[in-house]
């Protein structure tokens, strides 16, 4: 029975042995070891590991991207206004091949030395130099790419293998009294910055509804520009289409005038040519002839001369002739 109960006490301490050499790193970390205190040069990967119990202790350090929070960080401005940082996050990473170096220069909880108390002393670097107004509005701005380029900076000289990918700063808290101060003036800047605004709009307004009524009169000025010179050029046709009207009459009158001047020459030079003494003689006779009465004398009386009628000129003619022929 000594026997048997001497193995299962042999057997526990054995499993309890193995239980304490055997550990597991996670994907993402590396593991480094201590032997009574010291640490040893040996690393390890992710997965399960051997190591040995109750002398050597290990530690899992983080190796992909983390974000480390610094609280409530006290900070006094250059008037002497003390103000706080509820919160600063650090986005950082550490190299694997950097990780040795780093635990035996600054521990496995070296995010305290290189992160923690350096955002401590720059915040507190940065309000020293700054006033109040600066570091609450006028810098605000600038205080996460700051202080991400101080840490860097240092880090890379001091602990090559850790970078700073990220700095997120919250607004830092102020006295009440200077807060409600600071409300007040961002109403006011606000208020005013509106009134500039509403007034820009205004102006802007008015130069749109200038520009309007300088293309509207410019296209009334235009239509009527173009009306005009419709009008003109209607006038001038009608003058032109008159114009050559007048032309046209006056040449069919002109031609109308040299025609009838034409046959009257004609006919003057005709009755030149025909009113010869022995035609004239002959238009005599046939005078003569045509009358039925002829009276012989010297004396004709007035009575057989009858001025009303057509033929009674002739017949006096025709009778003084014959008179004369006696």
């Amino acid at each position: 029975m000594a026997y048997q109960e001497w193995s299962i006490v042999v057997s526990i301490i054995a499993a309890v042995t193995l239980l304490a050499s055997v550990h597991r790193i996670e994907e993402g970390h590396t593991g480094v070891y201590y032997r009574g205190g010291a640490l040893l040069k040996a690393t390890s990967g992710p997965g399960y590991h051997l190591m040995l119990p109750f002398i050597t202790s290990y530690r899992s350090i983080q190796t992909t991207l983390q974000t480390d929070e610094v609280k409530n960080v006290p900070c006094g401005t250059s008037g002497g206004v003390m103000i706080y940082f509820d919160r600063i996050e650090v986005v950082n990473y550490l190299s694997p091949s950097a990780v040795w170096d780093i635990v035996r220069n600054f521990t496995a909880d070296y995010d305290k030395v290189l992160i923690f108390n350096k955002v401590h002393h720059e915040l507190n670097q940065f309000c020293s130099v700054h006033s109040l107004q600066e570091v609450y509005i006028g810098l605000f701005d600038r205080i996460d790419e700051n202080l991400k380029k101080t840490l860097q900076e240092d880090l890379t000289s001091m602990a090559p293998g850790l970078y700073i990918q990220a700095v997120r700063v919250t607004k830092p808290k102020i006295p009440e009294s200077i807060r409600r101060n600071y409300e007040i003036m961002e109403s006011e800047k606000t208020r005013l910055l509106i009134t500039h605004q509403t007034q820009k709009v205004v102006e802007k307004e008015a130069e749109m509804e200038k520009i309007k009524a300088v293309i509207e009169a410019e296209k009334v000025a235009q239509v009527s520009e173009i009306t005009y010179r419709q009008n003109v050029m209607e006038k001038e046709t009608e003058k032109k289409i008159s114009q050559i009207e007048d032309d046209a009459f006056l040449a069919r009158q002109r031609a109308k005038a040299d025609a009838e001047l034409y046959t009257a020459q004609r006919a003057a030079e005709a009755n030149k040519m025909k009113l010869t003494p022995e035609y004239l003689q002959l238009m005599k006779f046939k005078a003569i002839a045509a009358n039925s009465k002829i009276y012989f004398g010297k004396d004709i009386p007035q009575m057989f001369v009858d001025s009303g009628s057509p033929g009674s000129a002739i017949k006096a003619s025709a009778a003084m002739d014959i008179l004369d022929m006696e």
